[in-house]
């Protein structure tokens, strides 16, 4: 703003009004952000490939959200005497899994096809689907500020309808999609219809007291059924290029991370809360892995690590938090904490593991040949 003073001849008064005018768009711009990465992460969640990997991955899923959860609300509630709703919207934020980071490192690994990459992937869809949903009850808690148990009830069955009707209803929407955007035939093609059903999804869940960004999410499944798909996915990288890291940025501008010098005493119990999280983090999705039973030959502890990063996911959790006041500062900044650790810990712990399997997988190969030499 200081440049933008020096070179338009602003007065310290005007500047100071320009730099806040021009925040209310850049924080319009991030709304539009996070909805269009919602609708991202939708179409990115193959249901079809989602249903061949079956009841191993939706054990893993359950599991991998269900104890997070339930070891990140406890936990603060006993132990840090957080109250009832910051402490559940804390929890929720624990049960994402980022399938872009995920993928991306399994990919490179040559292990996206593997069974256990698969059963990677299909978890961390249902992931989402889940955590969509708990953020949605937990957003809804936020503006209440009570927690009621019919209305939490209402919350889970209208979020649960919600999305699996937009997707029962997507396999009926999908021919005419397609022929909408044949009739209208507007420059980029499929894009300009895909938000517009984008946006219109998102407001009509909002209208239902549910979040905007689940309307986006449940756009992305319906879509993702249509023959378009892959046209749309390639059209929409680089409107999310665009708009996305306008919300990231904003997520961090907002976060406090003073609240954590742990040269002031005040901010000690903040830095616990932030390493609690991420143990918990770590440890839920861990388990997780363990839940798969009868298949001996899949390494569980892969799996497990395969879902512990929370990435762009875990950052829309702190921004729906942070935008209903719900969070505290030393709250806030240890979820964004969390979500860094785990984004940055997971490839790295995911590639030990691979790695220290596939070398003691050749040195038992080698024991048969080892031992006819020495016969």
């Amino acid at each position: 703003m200081q440049f933008v003073q020096m070179t338009s001849d602003l007065t310290p008064e005007n500047a100071v009004a320009t730099f806040h005018l021009q925040s209310e768009v850049i924080s319009v711009l991030a709304e539009i952000g996070v909805i269009v990465l919602l609708f991202e992460i939708g179409l990115e969640s193959n249901l079809k490939e989602l249903m061949e990997v079956g009841t191993q991955a939706l054990l893993v899923a359950i599991v991998g959200v269900v104890a997070p959860f339930a070891g990140g609300t406890v936990g603060l509630m006993l132990i840090f005497d957080v109250p009832a709703i910051p402490a559940i919207f804390a929890g929720a934020a624990l049960t994402a899994t980022s399938i872009g980071i995920t993928s991306r490192v399994l990919s490179e690994m040559g292990q996206l096809n593997s069974k256990e990459g698969q059963i990677i992937l299909g978890a961390a869809v249902i992931d989402d689907v889940l955590g969509v949903i708990v953020l949605a009850v937990a957003a809804s808690l936020a503006k209440t500020g009570e927690v009621d148990v019919n209305n939490v009830i209402y919350l889970i069955i209208s979020a649960t309808g919600f999305l699996v009707g937009s997707v029962l209803l997507g396999k009926v929407f999908n021919k005419s999609f397609v022929k909408i955007v044949e009739t209208l035939k507007t420059r980029g093609g499929v894009i300009v219809p895909a938000f517009t059903f984008a946006f219109a999804m998102a407001y009509l869940a909002s209208a239902i007291h549910l979040e905007a960004i689940l309307g986006a999410f449940a756009a992305g499944l319906v879509l993702d059924e249509t023959d378009t798909r892959k046209e749309l996915q390639r059209l929409v990288e680089p409107v999310s290029d665009m708009l996305v890291p306008i919300f990231f940025i904003t997520v961090g501008a907002k976060t406090n991370l003073s609240v954590l010098n742990p040269i002031s005493p005040e901010n000690r119990e903040g830095l616990i809360i932030a390493a609690f999280l991420i143990l918990v983090a770590i440890i839920g999705k861990v388990l997780a892995g363990f839940t798969i039973f009868n298949q001996p030959d899949l390494d569980k502890l892969a799996i497990g690590v395969g879902m512990i990063p929370r990435g762009e996911v875990g950052l829309v959790f702190v921004a729906v938090g942070s935008t209903s006041g719900v969070l505290t500062s030393s709250l806030e900044a240890g979820i964004v904490v969390m979500v860094i650790a785990t984004t940055f810990i997971a490839p790295a712990l995911l590639r030990i593991v691979f790695n220290f399997n596939d070398e003691n997988a050749d040195i038992l190969q080698e024991v048969p040949s080892v031992v006819e030499t020495t016969s």
